[in-house]
């Protein structure tokens, strides 16, 4: 138990601190934000403080920070200081920079600020790659969702061949359609205060149950006769398991989606810093939850491995109750659908951009929803319909999520570097997540099964490229970009 409270010390202080220091570095203003410049009834529209907390909250936890640090305790309570770390100077910076960022460019999702920061090479692929993971975003989190919901609320089969299944992933689906299309604060603005409410209070209970349950946590000190299955590369493997919860492209759509609902410059740090904290600590608490079944036997490695979403309802069940476990699982189930909807609304506003679509043209809007909407269903009657489906979606939307956050950090140092604030400080999570995202590619069998040795190698070689190639590059004084020839 020492090393977890010594792991909440780092967060809860460490965000404080880290945080106070990324606002000075920004040095928020009183300058109209977009949400009144460019208020369309639509996107843009001012949404209070507090509220957009809830919303930004659940705009980022996705199951992510739930099922990904129950898979991350087969690593051992080394989980307990590297998920604090890396949300701090990671995740939570991340996020608060590129949130600030967009409001200080009109808005401007991330495909444009890479566009703006990186160039239009750049930008190409990353749009593509950004899109694509997107749609993963979109069929995982219709998937998971529903099978809890067929699962622990029905208690029913969720197979194929269960019309209830179909059923529940329809709804989902009716609701995201509803989501994407209607403006942000009528229904986002007006439900997911509550919502969070539910979240935070389901997160509490586990996080109390750990102490009035006794659930044992092994030390770090005491980790290496404990066993654990996951000990052998740490690195990368960890970091792309547990991301959510530590560091996470894919929020990065998220927090330039609530951008355009900022009033104000200085909320941004409440908002857009402190939140990923929150997320954070949510995964502390699961990281924990999983550890200690571990060691009361309550579920095992193999189930971990093999069905994470039957071990949520093992756990809440256990620490709260039946009534309990089941308003904790619904609030588990709130998560991945109040993120899958933005990360679909952040997708059609993506791909509006690109085809100069006006907020206004209702009609092309639903044709542009409707498209997106038939790719993420392909892809959930094929990940439902194939045995190792959703297995294979969770790789590859893992690995996508921290490709797309080494592009975020990248953006973040050369905007840092333009602007002559230290820019080391996006730089190291850069390279570091260059790094783990090229020698996992490298070594992973749904990547080029090259030999361990040789990918951290050839991975270590790319990563100092990278770092060498931020540090020379060349400012211009005359525009919003840099000289990427070195």
């Amino acid at each position: 138990m020492i090393t977890f409270i010594i792991g909440l010390a780092i967060l809860v202080i460490g965000g404080m601190v880290y945080g106070r220091i990324s606002e000075r570095i920004m040095a928020p203003t009183d300058a109209t934000t977009p949400a009144v410049a460019r208020r369309d009834n639509m996107d843009f529209v001012p949404i209070k403080k507090k509220k957009n907390c809830l919303i930004e909250l659940l705009n980022i936890a996705g199951t992510g920070p739930i099922l990904g640090p129950l898979q991350g305790a087969l690593f051992g309570p080394i989980a307990f200081i590297t998920i604090p770390i890396g949300c701090v100077i990671g995740g939570a910076f991340s996020d608060y920079m590129t949130g600030m960022m967009s409001v200080r460019n009109n808005g401007d999702q991330m495909p444009g600020l890479v566009r703006r920061f990186l160039g239009k090479h750049i930008y190409v692929f990353y749009n593509v790659f950004m899109c694509l993971s997107l749609l993963l975003v979109g069929a995982v989190f219709v998937y998971m969702p529903g099978d809890l919901f067929v699962t622990h609320i029905l208690n029913q089969e969720s197979s194929t061949s269960n019309p209830a299944v179909w059923i529940v992933y329809g709804a989902i689906f009716v609701y995201y359609i509803l989501a994407t299309l209607i403006p942000i604060d009528k229904i986002i603005g007006k439900f997911y205060p509550v919502l969070g409410a539910v979240l935070l209070l389901s997160t509490v209970g586990i996080f109390i149950g750990l102490f009035l349950k006794g659930y044992p946590l092994v030390e770090l000190w005491d980790m290496a006769n404990a066993g654990y299955p996951y000990q052998d590369h740490f690195i990368p493997i960890f970091f792309v398991t547990v991301t959510c919860g530590l560091v996470s492209g894919f929020h990065a759509p998220q927090v330039t989606l609530v951008s355009r609902t900022i009033s104000h410059e200085k909320d941004g740090r409440s908002v857009f810093y402190n939140m990923m904290i929150v997320e954070g600590f949510i995964a502390m608490v699961w990281a924990a939850a999983g550890i200690g079944a571990l060691e009361l036997a309550i579920t095992d490695a193999a189930t971990i491995r093999g069905s994470v979403t039957q071990v949520v309802g093992i756990i809440a069940k256990n620490m709260l109750g039946e009534f309990g476990g089941i308003i904790a699982i619904i609030g588990i189930i709130i998560l991945p659908i109040t993120t899958g909807d933005t990360s679909l609304r952040s997708l059609r506003l993506i791909v509006s951009d690109v085809l100069h679509i006006d907020n206004k043209d209702k009609k092309k809007i639903l044709i542009v929803a409707l498209c997106i909407f038939a790719v993420v269903a392909v892809l959930l009657v094929w990940a439902k319909s194939n045995p190792e489906g959703f297995n294979i979606l969770w790789r590859y939307f893992s690995w996508a999520n921290e490709t797309i956050a080494f592009f975020g950090f990248t953006v973040i140092a050369v905007y840092m570097k333009i602007n002559n604030m230290p820019y080391i400080m996006a730089l190291i999570p850069g390279a570091f997540y260059m790094y783990i995202i090229s020698c996992y590619i490298l070594s992973a069998k749904i990547g080029f099964n090259i030999p361990w040795n040789v990918s951290y190698v050839i991975a270590g070689a790319l990563t100092v490229g990278y770092f060498l190639l931020v540090v020379l590059m060349k400012r211009k004084t005359s525009s919003t970009s840099i000289d990427c020839t070195g």
